[in-house]
């Protein structure tokens, strides 16, 4: 039996807001006073010093006064490790995962708990976010769901299915989630890095958990230069860490529907590294293996792009070679064009 079942209900916070510290050290301080500028002011924060940093530990330490901010000090256990320590000393009735480079919104709590509060049949509550540059700290005219291609609102009258989010229906990692249907979801560690967020979801709607989102940013997404999904190296190993997080979902519950969206999204995956390999390989001058990849995305899509490049590779592969960086640097001024039109807007 976990600590929050020793505790009265009346005795537990709202929130248990949970965030694994590693390397984050200019940061912390700014995700911590996030936390404190919530407007319900029952919560618990949790920081996991994920590495022992004795950074961390004097950030924490200037909070000593609030009994609401708690530390756990650690060796590095990766990120799963580092939330599921928090978890395991939580004690909200509802638990939220705040990275320790972003930030919430000041109404983030009382938003989500009070549909939590209104509905016990609801499980979880999404949210939407802002994005902001680490660079200039300024927010992006788009949301982190418009990111990531959903063009359509969220509806919080909408129970989110495990079709849909194998089909690309991205929920965003700080949601308000019941301390029971954690619980359900196993927590964070899992053996898909990078996507621990994701895996425990579609856990919890393989177990029947009714998991809503609320159209309204609630948080800021910090985009730092090195993230990984800005470094290609790590592109490849982050999609291997989605498939198998599908594949798992996907082996919980027998449904065709959830095999055929299964299908689908793997073959977009692996069509989008064999293009991906395929360009890199034509650039290092290695025409066959370019053509290997190819063949590769063109068995996962047979469509006229991947057909066109396997034939250019096989009758005029300098070609191609000379034409990616034009197609680059288009790229990059078009690119150009849209952040200034952002800066644009922003000031006007």
């Amino acid at each position: 039996m976990d600590d929050a079942a020793h505790v009265a209900d009346a005795d537990r916070p709202v929130f248990s807001i949970l965030s694994s510290a590693y390397r984050t050290e200019p940061y912390l301080a700014a995700t911590i006073e996030s936390v404190l500028a919530q407007t319900v002011a029952d919560w618990e924060l949790i920081v996991v010093d994920n590495g022992m940093s004795d950074e961390v530990s004097r950030i924490v330490g200037r909070y000593s006064g609030d009994p609401r901010i708690r530390l756990i000090r650690q060796e590095n256990k990766g990120l799963g490790g580092g939330i599921d320590a928090a978890a395991a000393a939580a004690m909200g009735r509802y638990f939220a995962v705040l990275d320790s480079d972003d930030l919430l919104m000041p109404e983030f709590c009382r938003r989500t708990a009070a549909v939590l509060d209104a509905n016990p049949g609801i499980d979880v509550v999404g949210i939407d976010a802002y994005l902001f540059d680490d660079a200039d700290g300024e927010d992006q005219i788009r949301s982190y769901r418009q990111s990531v291609g959903i063009t359509e609102p969220a509806d919080i009258d909408h129970p989110i299915g495990l079709v849909e989010v194998i089909g690309g229906e991205v929920i965003y990692y700080t949601a308000a989630i019941r301390a029971e249907a954690w619980r359900v979801g196993r927590g964070y560690s899992c053996d898909t890095p990078k996507v621990e967020d994701l895996a425990m979801f579609m856990r919890m709607l393989a177990a029947g958990c009714d998991i809503r989102v609320l159209n309204e940013r609630l948080a800021r997404y910090r985009l730092r230069g090195n993230s990984f999904s800005r470094d290609p190296a790590q592109v490849d190993a982050f999609e291997d860490s989605l498939m198998r997080a599908f594949i798992q979902a996907t082996g919980l519950i027998d449904a065709p529907e959830v095999k055929h969206a299964l299908d689908v999204t793997l073959r977009r995956i692996r069509f989008g590294q064999a293009m991906r390999r395929s360009r890199k390989a034509l650039l290092d001058r290695d025409v066959a293996m370019a053509r290997v990849q190819a063949k590769l995305a063109f068995a996962q899509r047979r469509s006229a792009r991947p057909a066109a490049v396997v034939a250019g590779l096989t009758i005029a592969p300098a070609v191609l070679r000379r034409v990616h960086p034009v197609k680059q640097a288009v790229s990059r001024v078009v690119a150009s064009a849209a952040r200034r039109r952002r800066k644009l807007l922003r000031s006007t």
